[in-house]
């Protein structure tokens, strides 16, 4: 099992404001509905005791509903690696961080420069996804520019699964390819059987806002709640542009939006693995543009957090993101600030923590690099302070006494690596030593470190057999 600690210290609503937001949630979907442009889904709605007007497409989702479906979605659910020390626990207020997004353009490790993402990004962010110890799961978090529209499913799945053995999550572009991309998970486990019990792969559908449900997103949800895969339904309201000004109406919103996929999964195949979902974010009121590294969003996402928490439903959450161009300071604050916000919260699968830049349309392979430092350091203020009779240690102190010292003690030793986060990329030397070694800021550390892991981390990837019969049947595999 991957490592992990309980968060929820961090809360944004009482009690009593928790209960407000359900209330608001249930009248929303009762009596507002969700306007579902997919004739299948508005079908089984209806089938199941909604109350459906097919030609305004709208769903109103009565409260015995919303209910049976929260108490039969898993408030646990395992979401497993390749290999079982990558399994992740999602359950209360666990927390683990990885990557996310699907952008478009990367910062090359050679040059620097900005550039379309291609089959060897997603291989290559892959591989670092594996090699650093911080980051939990891979969301596949670029686009392959490179190869053909009908073969992008099976080549970010196949790269993915090639190069990392933490669990993959990602989105669909085609039917075909969300089928073709089952049936390789299928394969690769052996069998349906055992990808059902060890699901290493899962996938994201997207609500819209406000209360929304398109044909092709919602087709893929079908899909996958009927093969009984784990999935999640995430919205992305954007506060003052298609979702409330302010904060609690844009959660609420999300709130209800989310339950509605959740809902629809739930009637398609009770007791699948559906994960609540936030991408919420807010629009930035001078520019029209949407914002990524703001501390809203990390607000919205904690809000939302709570609210699964209030369900007992497992939670994708979003966190860790930057609007800087470049990796530079602005990049640090607004990654750390946001993921540690989330994190504190107690959001299960927080996405998009490493390496995206501009608006979560650019990947750095250094800052995943200085990422999987900032991440350590959350984590560590998620664990928080252990407080019992050895860790309080009066009879330490007393034994030591006035004037005396605790570094050859025996407690230091034995707490010392628990107790402490030691962080890889971090310069903490004196001076003198920094000047000696070449006077090295953040990035350039993290461009050497980013090069290392290229040159010599090795993932588990697939026996020969396994690799020659995945070319052989998925021919799009570039």
């Amino acid at each position: 099992m991957f490592k992990h600690y309980k968060g929820g210290s961090f809360k944004v609503f009482s009690d009593e404001e928790v209960k407000q937001i359900h209330e608001a949630t249930v009248y929303l979907l009762g009596n507002v509905g969700i306007k579902i442009h997919n004739d299948t889904a508005r079908q089984i709605y209806e089938e199941n005791g909604a109350s459906v007007d097919h030609d305004s497409k709208i769903v109103k989702i009565p409260r015995t509903m919303i209910e049976d479906a929260i108490d039969s979605n898993p408030s646990k659910i395992i979401l497993c690696g390749r290999e079982e020390k990558n399994d992740l626990l999602l359950e209360g207020a666990n927390v683990h961080l990885g990557t996310g997004g699907t952008v478009l353009n990367t910062l090359d490790l050679e040059t620097g420069e900005k550039r379309p993402t291609g089959v060897r990004d997603v291989a290559g962010y892959a591989k670092f996804t594996d090699a650093l110890e911080n980051i939990a799961f891979f969301v596949i978090n670029c686009y392959p520019d490179d190869v053909a529209t009908e073969d992008v499913d099976v080549n970010r799945f196949y790269h993915a699964f090639a190069n990392t053995s933490k669990h993959v999550m990602g989105g669909i572009y085609t039917m075909d390819g969300l089928k073709s991309v089952i049936k390789m998970s299928e394969d690769i486990a052996g069998g349906k059987d055992k990808l059902l019990e060890r699901p290493f792969v899962s996938f994201i559908t997207l609500m819209m806002s406000p209360l929304l449900m398109e044909v092709t997103y919602t087709d893929f949800l079908i899909e996958v709640a009927r093969h009984g895969l784990p999935i999640t339904t995430p919205s992305e309201p954007l506060a003052g542009a298609n979702s409330p000004v302010t904060l609690a109406g844009t959660i609420t919103l999300n709130n209800a939006e989310s339950l509605g996929g959740l809902i629809l999964t739930q009637l398609i195949n009770k007791g699948n693995p559906t994960i609540y979902g936030s991408t919420s974010s807010i629009m930035d009121m001078r520019t029209g543009t949407y914002m990524a590294g703001c501390i809203e969003s990390a607000l919205i996402n904690a809000g939302c957090a709570q609210m699964s928490q209030h369900y007992k439903i497992p939670m994708y959450g979003t966190g860790g993101m930057s609007d800087s161009k470049v990796v530079d300071a602005q990049a640090g604050y607004e990654s750390a600030n946001t993921a540690l916000t989330v994190a504190l919260s107690g959001c299960n699968y927080i996405h998009d923590a490493f390496g995206l830049l501009e608006f979560c349309t650019t990947l750095s392979y250094e800052k995943m690099v200085v990422d999987n430092d900032s991440v350590g350091m959350a984590l560590r203020a998620v664990k928080g302070v252990e407080t019992n009779k050895d860790t309080i240690a009066a009879d330490v102190i007393e034994e030591v006494g006035p004037a005396g010292h605790f570094l050859d003690h025996e407690h230091t030793m034995k707490h010392v690596r628990s107790e402490f986060y030691f962080p890889t990329l971090a310069d903490r030397k004196q001076r003198s030593i920094w000047e000696s070694e070449g006077s090295k800021d953040t990035f350039t550390r993290a461009h050497e470190e980013a090069k290392r892991i290229f040159a010599e981390h090795k993932s588990l990837g697939f026996s020969e057999d396994m690799e020659k019969y995945l070319r052989e049947n998925y021919k799009g595999i570039k």
